[in-house]
């Protein structure tokens, strides 16, 4: 598949920086998008966002925050750009994060950002909610390993934070400086820093959720370590057309992040997996396997089992480590406390939580709070510089270039697990003894006649018969089944249909087209499992957000302005139109945002087929409704096909 689309939106502002300010430049592009290697996106043009401070709508150099001047432009995310700006009050450089989501909102020329549309007003007001409780969760604490907040204030139409300018490189950096591994004092004293600050965190009911070698960074000098990036921990909304979800790491994600089973909820065990993943990386360095791959056939080989990890790093580390990485919750320490006990850290040490009561000194609040978690900006600022020799007390940091590599969004398990356990069985033999009791109502005859002379007796017992053999695994469901399945749960009544313009068309020469009507209003979702054998979720897409349909009209896909090519292979492209009474969020399917049609992994959708049972289809997603409302997932059905020839 060639996608030369721009990247997704994240729903984090991050961005490392070590160079003096550099001109942003870039122009506008035309891209050629090539869906599921099957139908293409022809000469669709593609504006980058980054091509100067005008186009992306950011403040100018020199614009005035309060007391902040803003002096360069850091990076911008789907969220907020940060900048880099000048306190003249207190005399330092800080990083100002503004509210800034470039697919809600826009800048007019007197510098007020306003929703593009009041069609998408309510979407941003809920995001810039979810802003103001980031800074608030983030102004709560106070600890030298956690990221802080200055103040947050409103202004022009959105919302601001002042963080500290961070200067050093991120452990990912560091790790990949030191290709021969780390040392393990080095390693713990990190680990002590970084266990101390989520214990902070959890000891306030909050949990980081995306822990990673790229989200902590060692500051210049001291090697201290922080903990960045609160982005898996702010509350994901929608902005009224395609769901904006937390993206995980799969090395660093643990199974619950994919799971919303009742023995799988969230909490501290959530983020012990993840540190221990980092461990991993450090000490052998690469991630563990996936944890969903591991609910069906775990391939973790335990690192206190290897005799060249351990003529390095002492057994209790490696055995903290494989402890840490338990696929189940309950497998896994607890807390952090249990986690640094198992680290050989003293246990409780600077671990009491100490949440401010009151936000930071000459904090300026605004805007409505909502009841959620909410993620940190993350600014990274200084010079690269090599890592000093290890010290007592003191962290490292090092040098290096290092990229984040963000994968699944969050996958609904909805079963047992499959595959991955085993089957036993524990035969037992019948009780004997002899009889001695005579019959109902009567005295039993009891003679003193000497026992007759003991006889040597040989007693041959039958082997005990073989256990029975374990149930065959169900056939796993093919992603054409999975496909076909949404259609299991629709509403009686609920009619859709679905007709395609031509139902087999000529590999580059006819378009792929389709017509889509319901007898009920909705937002239209569209699957395509192409001849390519890829899975996608077709519309709405990058490019087309809009996805509402009125009662007994028709919806003409793909519209004029994303026209679709056959491009092949050929064979049959399948179909699923499913309209919806609510929107839908998607981020617990395994979906993946990263070209201009979100797409489904197979070995992932596989996974999740194999622990579903008889549950929903895991492409179904769940409706989003607002909080207190009622939220009957009410919607329809319809398939077709195309065949490419």
């Amino acid at each position: 598949m060639t996608d030369n689309a721009p990247p997704p939106e994240d729903d984090r502002t991050r961005v490392v920086s070590r160079q003096a300010p550099q001109p942003v430049t870039g122009g506008d592009t035309a891209a050629t998008v090539i869906s599921a290697g099957v139908t293409s996106l022809s000469n669709v043009p593609v504006t980058n966002p980054a091509s100067s401070t005008h186009e992306a709508g950011l403040l100018p150099v020199g614009s005035r925050l309060a007391e902040f001047e803003i002096t360069r432009v850091i990076g911008q995310g789907g969220f907020g750009v940060v900048y880099e700006a000048w306190d003249h009050d207190l005399e330092r450089v800080v990083a100002v994060k503004e509210y800034l989501p470039t697919s809600l909102s826009t800048r007019q020329n007197d510098g007020t950002v306003v929703p593009l549309s009041e069609r998408h007003r309510e979407t941003f007001d809920l995001g810039m909610r979810s802003f103001i409780n980031e800074a608030r969760l983030l102004a709560q604490f106070d600890h030298p390993s956690l990221l802080k907040v200055y103040r947050f204030w409103q202004e022009r139409g959105t919302t601001y934070m002042v963080m500290p300018f961070y200067r050093g490189d991120t452990l990912r950096e560091a790790l990949v400086a030191i290709p021969a591994g780390v040392d393990e004092s080095w390693l713990i004293r990190i680990m002590d820093g970084v266990t101390q600050a989520l214990g902070v965190m959890h000891n306030a009911n909050c949990y980081h959720r995306d822990i990673a070698p790229d989200n902590i960074i060692l500051l210049e000098g001291s090697g201290r370590p922080v903990v960045l990036d609160f982005g898996a921990a702010r509350r994901v909304i929608t902005d009224k057309t395609q769901a904006i979800t937390v993206i995980l790491k799969p090395g660093y994600a643990p199974i619950e992040q994919y799971a919303e089973m009742p023995d799988m909820s969230q909490g501290a065990w959530t983020d012990v997996y993840a540190l221990a993943a980092v461990m991993h990386v450090a000490v052998c360095g690469r991630a563990p396997p996936p944890s969903v791959a591991r609910l069906l056939s775990d391939s973790y080989v335990p690192l206190a089992g290897n005799d060249i990890l351990r003529q390095r790093y002492s057994l209790k580390l490696l055995q903290a480590i494989d402890a840490g990485l338990g696929v189940r919750p309950e497998q896994r320490p607890q807390s952090m406390a249990e986690l640094r006990a198992a680290l050989d850290l003293e246990v409780g040490h600077s671990i009491a939580p100490t949440p401010r009561t009151q936000p930071p000194s000459g904090a300026r609040t605004g805007g409505n709070n909502s009841n959620s978690n909410a993620n940190a900006a993350t600014v990274i600022g200084g010079k690269k510089a090599p890592p000093p020799a290890p010290a007592p007390g003191s962290g490292n940091s090092g040098a290096g270039k290092g990229k984040a590599v963000a994968a699944i969004a969050s996958i609904a398990v909805v079963a047992a697990i499959a595959g991955g356990g085993w089957w036993w069985y524990q035969g037992r033999t019948a009780a004997t003894g002899d009889d001695v009791a005579g019959g109902k109502g009567k005295a039993t005859d009891i003679t003193t006649a000497p026992p007759p002379p003991q006889q040597d007796i040989k007693v041959t017992t039958a082997p005990p018969p073989p256990p029975p053999p374990p149930p065959p695994p169900p056939a796993p469901r093919t992603p054409l089944e999975s496909l076909q399945s949404l259609a299991a749960g629709a509403a009686p009544g609920f009619e859709v249909t679905a007709t395609a313009k031509k139902p087999e068309v000529n590999i580059g020469k006819d378009k792929l087209a389709f017509e889509v009507r319901s007898k009920r209003d909705g937002f239209v979702y569209v699957f395509l499992l192409s001849s390519g054998g890829e899975m996608f979720l077709l519309f709405p897409n990058l490019l087309d957000k809009y996805n509402k349909i009125t009662a007994n009209s028709a919806l003409a896909l793909p519209r004029a302005s994303w026209p679709m090519d056959a491009g092949g292979p050929a064979g049959t492209n399948q179909f699923a139109v499913l309209v919806s009474e609510h929107e839908r969020d998607f981020s617990a399917s395994g979906v993946q945002n990263d070209g201009v049609f979100p797409q489904f992994p197979l070995p992932v959708l596989s996974a999740l087929e194999a622990t579903r049972g008889t549950g929903a289809s895991p492409l179904l997603g769940k409706p989003t409704c607002a909080p207190g409302a009622p939220c009957n997932d009410v919607y329809g059905v319809a398939n077709f096909k195309i065949v490419e020839k």
